[in-house]
């Protein structure tokens, strides 16, 4: 099926495709009217060929599909991997991905001062907000635009630590890398409550735990560049004792449901993943959700 013959769907909210769910997706892809869009994590299909580029075809001809990277690194000051990135130009040639996205962090670091080899961490290290540090995300974002030629998502991180020289905040980080490259911003809901979750347990908040995480999140939403943001993520978090993990383990809770109100008040709709990588459900779990999504877009559009 054509993309132009497609019926008509919900655009605004779109679900990870991810392998348990292949066969009963593509068998049945008339049984998820209301599905927009679909995103997948690029890395899995960089081959030229095999069973998952396959798949990926052929959910492309009943849905958009989102490009979603963890590798790209955009934030490393050594630069980009030159074969990573022309995995990347060449999976989005032959899909055609609605949007494609990346983070803002870094895994690449030279492994000497003098030598010419690169450690590459299996994390999403975070930035330190600085000028220089922005200088660099600006320099790679625009090689990726330029080499797929066309603009690019960067998300926001759940970072477990925060460098003591940053010289600015994270929205002016990001306002500031849209205003300058063109990208967009890749909102993800969950990513801010788990930073502020985490905030409140070493007391940086009011002692008001979720109440803190959810007035801190609603704030970064309130400061950012409404025109930037592209694409909202939703997804779930596991509570430790100590710590609270950005899993995508489990359904969305209810604090981010709440920031996400927030969300499409202030910005209106926009595309809206709900994302389950660890412990998957069955689809019929991620549907719910997706539909639950669908549900708070229309209420708070409505407000």
């Amino acid at each position: 099926m054509s993309a132009a013959a497609r019926p008509l769907a919900d655009p605004w909210v779109g679900i990870g495709l991810r392998q348990p769910h292949y066969a009963e997706l593509l068998e049945r892809p008339q049984a998820t009217p209301a599905l927009g869009f679909v995103e997948v994590h690029s890395e899995n299909f960089f081959a030229d060929g095999g069973a998952a580029v396959a798949v990926l075809h052929e959910a492309r001809s009943h849905w958009d599909v989102s490009l979603h990277g963890v590798g790209l690194s955009l934030g490393s000051a050594c630069g980009l991997d030159p074969w990573h990135l022309d995995r990347l130009a060449r999976l989005a040639e032959r899909i055609e991905p609605v949007r494609v996205s990346d983070h803002a962090s870094f895994a690449r670091a030279p492994a000497a001062a003098d030598g010419p080899a690169v450690l590459h961490a299996n994390d999403l290290l975070p930035l330190a907000f600085t000028r220089e540090a922005l200088d660099v995300m600006v320099r790679n974002v625009t090689q990726v635009q330029e080499r797929l030629r066309r603009p690019i998502l960067v998300e926001n991180l759940s970072a477990y630590l925060a460098w003591q020289d940053r010289e600015m905040g994270e929205t002016e980080f990001f306002n500031q890398l849209t205003r300058r490259t063109g990208c967009g911003l890749l909102l993800d809901v969950n990513n801010l409550v788990v930073n502020g979750l985490n905030r409140a347990r070493d007391g940086r908040g009011d002692g008001e735990g979720d109440r803190d995480a959810v007035r801190e999140a609603c704030d970064w939403i309130d400061a950012i560049d409404a025109a930037s943001v592209g694409e909202i993520h939703l997804a779930g978090y596991l509570e430790l004792p100590d710590i609270v993990i950005d899993d995508h383990g489990s359904r969305v809770h209810a604090p981010v449901w709440q920031v996400f109100a927030h969300a499409v008040r202030r910005l209106g709709p926009r595309p809206t993943l709900v994302e389950w990588d660890t412990d998957v459900p069955p689809l019929a779990v991620l549907l719910d959700e997706a539909a639950q999504a669908g549900r708070a877009i229309a209420e708070a559009s409505a407000r």
